[in-house]
């Protein structure tokens, strides 16, 4: 049985559950609309780090944020734009900003649509109106996140976004991964590497990004935690991004629709046209060994 719920935790939560299978997914829509836990069969997904949850002025270590305008960073946390120089912060403004509660059902799976407009804060870093819908979806061991981008400007709005998702891990050596690639630009040195199927986890830091993808979906095996999970992505993401940082439980597998500072290279940007709207899709799929 589907479910959608309500909770204060201090704050306002909604809770999906699939009571069918001991699934449940908890979404802070005033937090950036940030899934924080996801459980499939009493088992947490995600990693989460609440303590810094808890400080406002930190950014979220945990769960799924939401990258929008960019993904990643801009030189100087800046770019152009007829003539214009805005600055915007790593990632955009979308994970930061109060999201607003539009649609819940419990027909097919636990559905809760949440909503992102534009406003003169977000006006001031990128000049376009602009209404986001992300509906998330719990069914069995699935989660799905059907994304809607409207322009609502009178001009062509051109934009990437990404997922961040943080899963849990406690042995990273007993991780494996089909990569749908074998070749990746090393965000710490800048250049571009062969993918041989594994990571040295031995490293401070490993943050990457995939490129020429020749499939929509990445796997990654847990034969620590007994279990493997399937990131899919629609055709509009073109890279897949790897990080994560030494004696953290936890790493990252990020879908993104173009890489870091495209909206000052225009490489992989997506454009919509006034009026338009342009809907993109990313799955995750658990299954226990």
């Amino acid at each position: 049985m589907f479910a959608v719920a309500q909770k204060a935790d201090p704050h306002s939560t909604y809770v999906l559950s699939d009571t069918d299978t001991d699934t449940r997914l908890e979404l802070v829509p005033d937090r950036g609309g940030i899934a924080t836990r996801w459980q499939v069969e009493g088992q947490d997904i995600f990693y989460f780090d609440g303590d810094r949850f808890a400080n406002s002025e930190l950014s979220v270590r945990g769960g799924i944020p939401i990258l929008f305008p960019i993904c990643g960073n801009l030189p100087n946390n800046q770019y152009e734009l007829d003539g214009q120089t805005y600055s915007l912060k790593q990632h955009g403004f979308a994970r930061d900003l109060p999201w607003q509660v539009t649609q819940q059902d419990v027909t097919e799976s636990a559905s809760l649509t949440l909503e992102l407009t534009s406003s003169e804060a977000t006006l001031a870093q990128y000049p376009f109106a602009f209404k986001l819908a992300f509906t998330f979806k719990l069914r069995g061991h699935i989660l799905e996140l059907q994304q809607r981008f409207t322009n609502l400007s009178a001009q062509p709005m051109p934009f990437s976004t990404g997922l961040h998702p943080y899963f849990l891990v406690e042995d990273k050596s007993q991780l494996t991964f089909e990569i749908p690639s074998t070749e990746f630009r090393n965000h710490l040195t800048g250049g571009v590497e062969t993918f041989g199927g594994r990571f040295d986890f031995g490293q401070a830091e490993i943050d990457l990004a995939f490129q020429n993808l020749t499939a929509p979906a990445a796997t990654v095996t847990d034969h620590h935690l007994g279990r493997r999970l399937t990131l899919s992505w629609s055709s509009d993401y073109t890279k897949l991004v790897f990080w994560t940082v030494q004696g953290k439980d936890y790493y990252c597998l990020e879908p993104w629709t173009a890489p870091r500072n495209a909206l000052n290279s225009g490489e992989n940007l997506l454009v919509i046209e006034p009026q338009q709207t342009l809907e993109t899709n990313v799955r995750m799929a658990v299954a226990f060994l």
